[in-house]
């Protein structure tokens, strides 16, 4: 999935364990085989070639990851937007390398999720020619959540699954609550801020994930769909709750929408928490995470 995949857990049987921890890393494999636009012949490729010209069947598990991206891309107001990939697949992050005006303004049309059709017969369906979509901001969150789920087969009640910017925790740390620390956006060494957590998912997005600069401007990977251009207010949004599928396409939408937007639209779902660090810097929190007066 293009970043690092860590579990730690226990168990008491230490065989169990070490199945448990090879089964989770071959579903993230399995998960990387279905959902990756990098691979030719996984099923999300397949729709991004053939969708635009006929119904494409996708599977219940790629069905239905689809179907909740759209649900939140209605809830975001396009702000969480499966289709930006027409524009983000010509940036190249490890090449220094990103779409001309000119590019963007051809491309920049073919980003709008109600180009998506799914149909009752679980098939996927492009509206228009030149649409694609790409699953990055929402994957690793389902594969997080697959994970607990896996380890909870085998046994174990304490775990900490975490892909990139999106971690699963499973009960307590044997005692002690999981300390997650969110990172410094412009110190790589540092932590910007630690929470104490039990059983929830954390999801942040951040501009220096993957980036390059040029002429002293970022580039980042997350897009502002109506854009094409990367989002420049904040360095990163968090995103805390119980599912990692809906933290990890909600901090990416709060770091599109800003300080201002993502965090009204956190304090409209009671079972999410948000903090926001702004480009200057500055630390926001929702409403549930403010210290009382």
């Amino acid at each position: 999935m293009g970043t690092e995949i860590s579990i730690y857990l226990w168990h008491e049987d230490p065989d169990r364990a070490r199945q448990a921890v090879d089964a989770i890393f071959a579903e993230v494999e399995r998960l990387d085989r279905l959902m990756s636009t990098y691979k030719e012949d996984s099923r999300i490729s397949e729709i991004n070639r053939e969708a635009a010209s006929r119904p494409v069947v996708a599977g219940d598990e790629l069905f239905n990851l689809i179907e909740r991206s759209l649900d939140i891309a209605v809830l975001t107001h396009g702000a969480f937007d499966i289709t930006y990939d027409s524009v983000g697949q010509h940036y190249d992050f490890r090449e220094g390398r990103r779409p001309d005006a000119e590019t963007i303004a051809d491309e920049i049309g073919k980003i709008d999720y109600r180009f998506v059709s799914l149909g009752d017969d679980g098939t996927v369906a492009f509206r228009e020619a030149g649409v694609r979509i790409n699953l990055g901001g929402i994957a690793k969150g389902y594969a997080v959540e697959r994970g607990v789920e896996i380890a909870r087969r085998y046994g174990v009640r304490h775990a900490r699954v975490t892909a990139g910017g999106d971690t699963r925790l499973l009960g307590d740390r044997r005692g002690t609550p999981w300390m997650v620390g969110i990172q410094n956006p412009r110190n790589e060494d540092a932590v910007a801020v630690t929470i104490p957590l039990e059983s929830e998912a954390i999801s942040t997005s951040g501009d220096y994930e993957r980036f390059f600069e040029e002429d002293g401007e970022r580039f980042h990977h997350i897009i502002v769909p109506s854009t094409g251009a990367p989002a420049g207010e904040v360095h990163s949004a968090t995103v805390i709750g119980p599912d990692a599928v809906i933290t990890d396409a909600l901090s990416t939408s709060v770091f599109v929408l800003g300080v201002e937007q993502g965090l009204t639209l956190i304090s409209t779902l009671p079972d999410y928490e948000g903090i926001v660090i702004d480009a200057n810097g500055q630390m926001f929190y929702s409403t549930g995470l403010q210290p009382p007066e």
